[in-house]
């Protein structure tokens, strides 16, 4: 599979998803124009802020204003009723992330345990690299396959809510983001690269109704704090959390990835982030979001925000693969086909 034709393929509208529940199953039927029913009341009194249901509810929303899905007019990106009804979702998305977080009262404190690497080598990236199988790395990629494909698309959103020094510094790590001009050197495109390489499907959602809701999480943070304007401390504290964890976990990754035999290819993406972010980590602390919060102190309580609701929802997703893989279970709510030495049934 050739990279234009990775590229070409990733850009068609994806179908819409399968339901997890009465909001889900509101949302889709609403978008395929088989129901003209107001939302379910009752679910949307109590429902389960990191549950599935809302989850993907909230995912199929904000999809929207991405690349949308197959059969959907574009106009109901900005359809009244499924705006009223993503915000009531996001209200209590929203809620449970404040009420699950620390809150501490300085942003560099919040980063602070981003900035010691843990010497127990507990996380996901030290077991795939330690003695992870390969059908193990396949499910972790198609996971990170719904952030990574979209990488750097939600940050861009602060862009035209920054101004001076401070938009220019965060543009610098954007450009490099996006390959520094070059199409192939994207980094989503080289996640689409590093997932042909390992025989995955690197079309855009092609595993959506596979992830579930701690992944569905992650990237629903980022689109939350990308949309609100007044939420743009919460994206750039994100932002930064995100540039500051990756080398260490980069490094671990490629290790995995070369331990596994992988294609050149697959390793790529990793080595590419080991040195660029370790660089976008000092813009970002420095010149970002300390100047962001020297410019606007109001925003530091929701700078913290993004910071730890990073930490929370990274972690949730953590103890969801790793207690999967204990019990040499998949973490994947659908099978992975030609899967090789897979999880037992």
């Amino acid at each position: 599979m050739t990279r234009t034709g990775e590229s070409i393929r990733a850009t068609r509208g994806a179908r819409l998803p399968a339901p997890r529940g009465p909001l889900s199953d509101w949302l889709v039927d609403a978008l395929a124009d088989r129901t003209t029913a107001d939302p379910p009341e009752a679910a949307l009194r109590a429902p389960a802020p990191f549950g599935a249901d809302l989850q993907l509810a909230l995912y199929t929303c904000y999809e929207l204003h991405y690349r949308s899905f197959a059969g959907v007019p574009a106009e109901r990106e900005w359809d009244l009723s499924v705006l009223a009804f993503r915000a009531a979702l996001e209200r209590t998305f929203l809620q449970a992330l404040r009420d699950s977080v620390p809150g501490v009262a300085d942003p560099q404190e919040a980063l602070a345990e981003l900035l010691v690497d843990p010497v127990d080598g507990s996380g996901v990236a030290d077991r795939l690299r330690d003695g992870g199988q390969r059908w193990q790395m396949r499910e972790y990629l198609v996971h990170r396959s719904l952030y990574h494909l979209k990488e750097a698309d939600p940050h861009a959103w602060v862009i035209p809510r920054l101004t001076g020094s401070i938009k220019a510094a965060l543009v610098a790590v954007e450009y490099d983001e996006f390959g520094g001009g070059r199409g192939e050197r994207v980094h989503q495109q080289l996640f689409a690269d590093l997932m042909a390489g390992l025989d995955l499907d690197p079309g855009y959602l092609h595993y959506l109704d596979a992830v579930p809701a701690p992944m569905l999480a992650v990237v629903n943070l980022m689109s939350l704090l990308g949309l609100h304007r007044a939420l743009r401390g919460g994206l750039v504290g994100h932002f930064a959390a995100a540039e500051i964890s990756t080398p260490p976990s980069a490094k671990r990754m490629a290790e995995a990835l070369r331990r596994m035999d992988a294609p050149p290819q697959c390793v790529e993406y990793y080595t590419e982030h080991i040195e660029a972010d370790a660089v976008h980590e000092q813009v970002m602390r420095h010149d970002v979001l300390a100047a962001l919060c020297q410019a606007e102190p109001e925003l530091v309580p929701d700078v913290v925000l993004g910071i730890e609701a990073t930490v929370l929802v990274e972690d949730r997703l953590a103890a969801h693969l790793l207690r999967a893989w204990d019990h040499d279970s998949s973490s994947l709510l659908l099978p992975l086909p030609d899967a090789p030495n897979g999880p037992r049934e």
